[in-house]
């Protein structure tokens, strides 16, 4: 079983990595989207009724009873990108988040921006929090204050992005460089960017975090922090 708190272009390639490494051990994998609560508790409940092998949970957080569940039914469990503090007593995977926020700042620094905003992913996932703090380690070694007014929240998504980087466009002192959580948020980004009528990267540079296949794509090509998806779900699957 493989369970996501949602299903995106993100989504797409982790379950390409679990399906190929399922399939060639003969294993079927089924896939479940869990969006609340009830849902998860429904998810739940059919395990008991479908013979299953082993769980991969992704961006979830696994609270005391669902633990509790899985223990009962003996069933392993690997989680990817944990939304909190990893529990010693679970195996997870995850890509190194804080120092692709660093590197994804420091290459803005390097090429000569000062005024750089973010936008994270959900506050409550650990690898938004984690990339965010590389962004801010990266400022502060480089003398460079960081100004609260330049972080604004997302949800990995385009439409949240488009809203957040067009109020940013709107300050006086507009950010020259955005980094942003997730290459969904860099399109979101990009769309804004070209309502506002600014070039990327004549008046915009930009950088995002996953490299999925779509932003090769972008007009101009997207620069982003490789996050190697597949590997982690290939991982995950042979654990």
């Amino acid at each position: 079983d493989l369970v996501f708190s949602q299903l995106n272009p993100w989504a797409v390639e982790i379950i390409r990595g679990v399906e190929a490494t399922a399939l060639a051990a003969r294993f079927r994998v089924a896939v479940s989207v869990v969006e609340d609560r009830p849902e998860s508790e429904r998810w739940l409940s059919t395990l008991t009724d479908t013979p299953t092998d082993g769980v991969i949970l992704v961006l979830t957080e696994l609270l005391p009873q669902q633990r509790a569940a899985l223990a009962a039914l003996d069933l392993p469990v690997v989680i990817v990108d944990p939304v909190g503090q990893p529990d010693p007593h679970i195996p997870s995977i995850g890509a190194a988040n804080w120092a692709g926020g660093l590197t994804a700042t420091n290459h803005l620094i390097d090429i000569g921006h000062r005024c750089i905003a973010t936008i994270t992913g959900p506050p409550s996932l650990l690898c938004s929090r984690a990339r965010l703090d590389g962004y801010r380690a990266a400022l502060e070694r480089a003398g460079v204050p960081v100004d609260p007014a330049l972080i604004r929240p997302g949800d990995f998504a385009v439409e949240a992005a488009l809203h957040a980087a067009t109020d940013l466009f709107g300050k006086p002192d507009r950010p020259t460089a955005i980094f942003a959580g997730s290459d969904m948020q860099a399109m979101g980004i990009y769309e804004a960017a070209r309502l506002q009528h600014l070039r990327i990267p004549d008046d915009l540079s930009v950088v995002g975090f996953d490299d999925l296949p779509m932003s090769a794509w972008a007009s101009p090509p997207l620069t982003t922090i490789r996050q190697p998806l597949e590997q982690m779900s290939t991982l995950a699957t042979r654990t």
